[in-house]
Order: structure tokens, then sequence, then C-alpha cells
């Protein structure tokens, strides 16, 4: 513990305010109580306007972003707004009191650019790859051009200037490795476990069922490649042959309008609420009551190799999972879900669990368990503070 206590770490997250972003703050959090000064950059978005506060003795600060980007020119404007932003409060704030890390959380991988600014004072950058960006821009265009060059030269400049990174899963400790030519013993895998005391089981709320049998949660960011599209196709399915589901959508993102849009013209409005970002208290009102739990990310490469915090968050409020058969996904969840291969598939793996008490039961409970002994936020925050330790040895 001896070598982070009293070291000032300042996190610099680009795609989501803090503390609505999880990971992070279980990051930054747990780094605070083991005697980590922190300081947050982040941009501001609703729900999360203040542009300083200070929550549980951290600093957090919020630049404002001029829009939610859509599209290759859209996501360009996003970043150099957000560049610009994260240089001038990172002088500010070392200046005000000089930090020994950055921890750069992706997406994008330019947070390389500010940590450059503050090298020659000896300030490491530490790189937390949330998101494989190249793999990223193939699912939301389906296309190698400049653009895709352009990500795999950021993430090779990003690993480049790390003097360590943290991984969220084996696959991206192997893409860190054989892509990013980091050593092996410089990239930690802290998985995001979840908090269990954050997510409290609860009696359900009957009223988020809006008076139908069955309640389907969905928990997650609406944006291009998340599948909710595939999502809402399921739900046409199950509506032909019973009316006796409703499904809830948490979350916010740029696609939530379309989304919205897209279910009212597929005739499920009165089968389809969209709830936006909410409260924690909320959040977990509505999965608590649901009685399946989705992922309906689609089975992309950038999906395959990447761990949702949506499936252990389901798992810790023993809620059973149907989802698409996807490599990391299968890792996490394993007995507590069903693994699906198309639209079709999915819907009729979800009718078939809502129609077994039994099964949702048990495949509920063997979630639990996985989380409480294996990959709760308990086991993954050793793994941060010792790599922390070795960091700043």
């Amino acid at each position: 513990m001896k070598n982070i206590q009293g070291k000032h770490i300042l996190f610099i997250v680009e795609n989501l305010p803090v503390p609505f972003d999880r990971r992070v703050w279980q990051e930054a959090t747990t780094l605070k109580e083991n005697g980590m000064e922190v300081s947050i950059i982040c941009p501001q978005m609703k729900g999360y306007s203040n542009s300083y506060e200070v929550l549980e003795g951290i600093e957090i600060y919020r630049h404002p972003l001029p829009f939610e980007a859509r599209g290759a020119i859209g996501y360009l404007f996003e970043y150099g707004a957000a560049i610009f932003w994260e240089m001038k409060l990172a002088k500010q704030i070392y200046k005000k009191k000089p930090f020994h890390v950055i921890h750069g959380c992706n997406p994008p991988d330019l947070i390389y650019l500010t940590a450059k600014l503050f090298k020659n004072k000896g300030v490491k950058y530490v790189f937390d790859h949330h998101d494989i960006n190249p793999e990223l821009y193939i699912a939301k265009y389906d296309k190698k051009d400049f653009f895709y060059n352009l990500m795999k030269y950021f993430e090779k400049q990003t690993f480049k200037h790390a003097v360590a990174s943290i991984a969220t899963n084996e696959s991206y400790k192997k893409i860190a490795i054989e892509r990013g030519g980091m050593k092996p013993e410089n990239v930690q895998v802290v998985r995001s476990g979840p908090k269990l005391d954050r997510l409290q089981l609860q009696a359900p709320k009957e009223e988020f069922k809006k008076g139908r049998t069955y309640l389907l949660g969905y928990l997650g960011v609406i944006g291009e490649q998340e599948g909710i599209d595939l999502l809402l196709d399921s739900m046409k399915h199950i509506v032909t042959k019973r009316q006796d589901v409703q499904l809830a959508i948490v979350g916010g993102g740029s696609d939530l309008e379309l989304l919205k849009k897209m279910s009212d013209e597929k005739g499920l409005a009165e089968y389809v609420d969209f709830y936006g970002r909410v409260s924690d208290q909320v959040l977990l009102d509505v999965l608590n009551t649901a009685d399946v739990c989705v992922n309906p990310d689609k089975p992309t490469e950038m999906n395959n190799l990447s761990t949702m915090n949506k499936i252990m968050e389901y798992m810790a409020l023993k809620k059973p999972i149907v989802q698409y058969d996807l490599k990391e996904g299968r890792f996490s969840a394993q007995e507590a879900s069903f693994y699906a291969n198309n639209t079709i598939d999915f819907a009729e793996k979800i009718m078939l669990l809502l129609d077994d008490a039994n099964l949702r039961l048990k495949m509920g409970e063997f979630g639990y368990n996985r989380v409480l002994k294996e990959l709760s936020w308990e086991f993954e925050s050793k793994k941060l503070i010792n790599f922390y330790n070795k960091v700043l040895s």
C-alpha cells in the first residue's frame, strides 16, 4: 500500500460523465479509499451538468461537449472539443496540485496527447482499455477506410505512450500485447466486477410491468452497435405470439430517439418503455422487477471480444439472461445465460425462460453465486491496488 499513499492520480474520461461511468467511479473510489488523491476530467451530460463538484472526496471537473456525435465527422468534432478541454483542465489541475499519473479511459484513443504534455514532468500514463476502437469503428460503419486506419494508428500510439495498461478481460490483454506491443508484465486484467453494496436485491415493483405478467429488462448505452434494433425485432416476434410481456429499456445515448421511432413503427409502443438515463434507484427498481434480462449486443468482432458490464450486473441481481453467443459474454455468464443465434431464436429463448420459473431461479442463482465468489469488485479492486503499487514503485 505504501507506494500509492498520498500520490495524486488524474482520471480522464471522454465518452461518459462520472459518477455515471460505473467502472471509472469504482476505480476512483477504490484508489481514494486506499490513500490516493483523485481528480477526474469528464464531459458534462444530462443529469451531470455541474462543471465542478467534490463527491466522496474526489474532485470532478466536467467540460462541455457540443453534442453527442453521430458519424465519423461528428466524432472528429466531438473528440477535438474534448481534447481541448482535457488539456486545458489538466493544466489547471496540475498547477493546483501536481499529479503523478494520468489514467486515460478510452474511447477515444487520444488521451495520450494530453499525457504527453506532462511526460517531462515525470507524470506516468496508464491506459485503461475500455473499448477496442478499430473494431468499434467497423461495428459502427462496416468498412475499413481512412478513418479505420486512423483508429489503428491512435491505438498504437496510445500503447506506445503508456507505461502500463489495464485490460477488462483476457481478450483485451492479448490485443495489448500482440497489437500494442506491451510487455505481458505491464498489462493487468481488472474486470468491471459489480459492487454488491450498490446492486441491492429488493422486492419487485409491479407498476413497471404495465399490467402485464412478465417484464424484460435491458440496461446499457443506446447507441449504434448495441443491438437494440435486433431486440425490437425479437420483441415483435414475441408480441405476435403473446401479449403478456413488457420490455423496459434503461439507458441513454445518441440513438435513443431513433429507436423510440423504430419501436413505434413496429407497433410496439404499448409494449416497450424507454426510460433514458435514470437514477440508481430507478435502475434497481426496474431490474429487480424484471423476470429476464437481455443483452442484444450484435455479433461483431468488437462485441465478441468485449466484456459488457450489464451482464455481471444482471447476475448480481439474480437475473437469468438471454444474449447472443459471444466469447466474452459466454465467459462472464456461463450457465446464467441462454445464447441465441438470431432474432427469432433470441425471442424463443426469452419465452422459454418466461414459461419456466424454476429454470429462471436456477440460472439466476448460478449467476449470483459466480459474482459473489469470483467476479465482484471485492476481488477485482485488489488487482487494481496491486497494479498501482507496482506502477508507482
